[in-house]
């Protein structure tokens, strides 16, 4: 993104959300990858310079992978439906190994992409499948294109230049991280407290098939 570009405040509430209300969601979660948590303490001072970022604890560091629905409108019946044909799906997946960063700035957040995207887009598909299987293909939510995998470091709470948050990360060493991906996580997401919290709801292993 361009510094000149204005940043926006990420916690507008968007379609069908509102306080109480929670989703269902697959993401990769990494509060148990130490190579992820030293990659965020790398950043803390560029973090800590900018009161206009809500940094994101490292408990509820994620990648987010597939949405399924909001929780008041799936049946939990569906729900372990679905975990288990992305038990199935997943089995058949190796773990595989990630690069996460360096940081750069998007319009709302604080961001570090995270590559190769294949294995990452090969288990996004595995999860849309195992949607498919209970619902239909065709009923499957979220577009299959666009998927950009990042895990976000900060969430701007507040509209306004782009410039300070640009200079300060600039002007920051740049920083990676390597990190095993062998699970997957369907949570019960809320953002109620500005944040992204959640429940888990069931981890899925992959490469388990014998």
């Amino acid at each position: 993104m361009n510094e000149a570009e204005p940043m926006r405040d990420h916690w507008w509430w968007r379609p069908g959300w509102k306080v109480g209300r929670s989703f269902y969601t697959w993401h990769i979660t990494f509060a148990d990858h130490p190579d992820v948590l030293r990659l965020v303490a790398d950043y803390e001072p560029v973090l800590a310079a900018l009161p206009r970022l809500d940094s994101v604890p490292a408990r509820w560091l994620h990648l987010t992978l597939q949405g399924v629905g909001f929780t008041d409108e799936v049946a939990r019946h569906d729900v372990d439906r679905i975990v288990d044909a992305a038990r199935t799906r997943c089995a058949e997946l190796a773990p595989f190994t990630i690069t996460i960063g360096p940081a750069h700035l998007d319009p709302e957040t604080v961001q570090m992409p995270a590559r190769p995207l294949e294995p990452l887009a090969g288990l996004r598909a595995a999860i849309r499948s195992a949607i498919g299987d209970v619902w239909g293909h065709d009923n499957v939510p979220e577009a299959e294109t666009g998927f950009r995998a990042h895990v976000s470091l900060a969430y701007s709470n507040r509209a306004g230049s782009a410039r300070d948050v640009a200079r300060t990360l600039t002007g920051h060493a740049e920083h990676s991280a390597h990190t095993t991906v062998s699970s997957v996580a369907l949570i019960d997401l809320n953002r109620d407290q500005r944040a992204y919290e959640w429940i888990d709801v069931a981890t899925v292993a992959l490469g388990s098939a014998s």
